[in-house]
Order: structure tokens, then sequence, then C-alpha cells
């Protein structure tokens, strides 16, 4: 694992708290904010995908944001994804500078396409109009387009270009993503597929975007120091608490689904309402007592 970037170590999407009404729930996302640093993370990625980003009205984001920034209060670092971002208004993503955020993420447009030929020039637009950092977020499960590494190489060297956050399971773009930008002094590569992250820090990534960090920010921190410290047995020993934490909100459930069981779960956990935006669902009564007991049987009741 590469430590010399500017950006590195676990870095947690978290989830977005509502209110029943659908408004922010301001108290919930300061326990968020403070269970993640007490936790140990690098990071906190907010409005991504698992903060439903997407589905986030621009007057809660602004004020998700500025929240999330004072709360952390330079504790920890904090990352904005930008959502279905459009060339013709960077306002957000500069605003979110101005109160304080670290970097920007952002993803290939999903309302007006842009195709994989087009994407470098796309993001090229984008560098030249944000006045702080952006990571290159490549999550075609969502955009339904992947992020050529050809295009990534291109942009390497732009000075407002700090990283990728790589979202794609497929791991043998993986290992050609770190041979060609693992280590690098300047360029953060970050992994967001659970079951590659091991691997990944093997190869020379930078750190980890893991949204089982919610749950258990400490285990996913202490995987990236154990990393740092080539202790591979403690990596793997990490990966496998992650991975069995995880699967109690994603195994048998799509991505949708398992954002809303992952929220049922923080809710067991107190940190804050099961409340979900549309398109989403929120679980009904027996899956969240489902995964009461099997929080139960995993040992995270007891956690706060």
């Amino acid at each position: 694992m590469n430590n010399g970037s500017k950006f590195h170590g676990a870095v947690v999407p978290l989830v977005t708290p509502f209110t029943a009404a659908g408004g922010l729930d301001e108290p919930a996302l300061e326990r968020l904010v403070d269970a993640q640093i007490a936790g140990g993370v690098e990071g906190i990625f907010v409005l991504g995908t698992t903060g439903e980003g997407v589905h986030v009205p621009s007057e809660l984001r602004r004020r998700l944001v500025e929240l999330a920034v004072r709360r952390a209060a330079k504790r920890t670092q904090i990352f904005v994804g930008l959502g279905d971002v459009q060339l013709a208004d960077l306002s957000e993503a500069n605003e979110s500078f101005h109160v304080g955020a670290d970097a920007v993420v952002a993803h290939p447009p999903i309302r007006e396409k842009v195709t994989p030929e087009k994407l470098q020039e796309w993001f090229q637009s984008i560098l030249e109009r944000l006045e702080g950092p952006l990571l290159l977020y490549n999550m075609p499960m969502t955009t339904g387009v992947s992020i050529p590494l050809d295009a990534v190489e291109k942009l390497l060297g732009h000075p407002r270009l700090a990283g990728l956050k790589d979202s794609e399971n497929n791991p043998q773009r993986h290992e050609e993503m770190l041979k060609r930008f693992g280590g690098k002094k300047d360029f953060s590569v970050f992994i967001g597929v659970g079951a590659l992250m091991e691997k990944g820090l093997k190869l020379g990534a930078d750190g980890i975007v893991p949204s089982v960090g919610n749950l258990i920010p400490d285990v996913c921190h202490q995987m990236c120091v154990a990393a740092k410290n080539g202790d591979w047995s403690a990596v793997e020993k990490s990966q496998s608490r992650m991975m069995s934490v995880a699967g109690l909100y994603q195994k048998g459930r799509n991505l949708n689904e398992s954002l809303a069981a992952l929220k049922a779960a923080m809710h067991c956990r107190g940190l804050c309402a099961p409340q979900v935006l549309p398109p989403l669902k929120k679980v009904s009564e027996a899956e969240l007592e489902k995964i009461r007991q099997q929080m139960g049987e995993l040992n995270l009741l007891n956690q706060k």
C-alpha cells in the first residue's frame, strides 16, 4: 500500500439520515460523523451512492455538506459526491470547497449520457471549472458506463485531479488500474468493491471506500493501518469481518434494497432512522426484525 498520496486510508461512504417527512435529520448526521471519527477513519464521503446522493434535493445537499464539515472540524477529511453533475452548473461543487470540504467526487453523468470515448474530454471540462481537488468515480452499475483507463491516464498530471474511486466489480480491470496508477505520488487509487479491497491494498491501492464502514468503521480503519504496516494476516482478518457484516445488508439484495437494509441496521444501533428517499423503499417491520436478529448473531448490537 502506498502512503505518499494526499488522500489515503479508509474513506467511508456515509448514509444520509432522513426524518419521516423526508428532511435531513441533523442530530443523526452529527451522531454518524462522530461515530466515524471515533472509529479512526481517514475520511467521510457524503452524498455518494450509499448516501443516496443522486436523489437528495439540492437544498438538503448544501446543508448536509455544511454540517458534516462543521461537525468533523478537521478531525477527518470530508469528500463530497456531486451526484448527477452537469457541466453547465458546478456551483454546488465549488460551494463545497467554500465551506471546507477537502475534495469532491464525480461519476459520469446519468441523465445526459457521455460515451466512453468522450469521458476524458468531459472530465477535463469539469477539472477546468473546479476550485479544488476532484476524484473520479467509476460506478457503471449506476451510470451505465465504465471510465476507460486510457482516459484516466490522459488526465494524469492535472493539478486538480486527486485520484480515482473504482467501484466496478472487475478484478482484471483493478489489476491493470493498479499497475498503471498505483504508487503515484499525487494520484490516489481507492477500491470501492468490498471483495476486492484486500487484493487492491496488496497491489498498491491507497485506500478503500467501504459501505460497511457505516457499521464497523474501526475495522475498516484497522485494515488500512495493517496494510500500511505490511501485516497481511491482519488485513485478511479485517477483510473477513467486513465481508461477514456486509452480507447482513447485501446478500440476496440489489443495490437499492441493500441501501435500505443498511439504514435499517443502523437504526437497530440507534444511529439513524430507517428512512430512505424514493425510489428506494424502507424495509418492512418483518425484515427489520430479521436484520436485528442477524446483527445479534454478528455481535453488532452492543456497539455504537
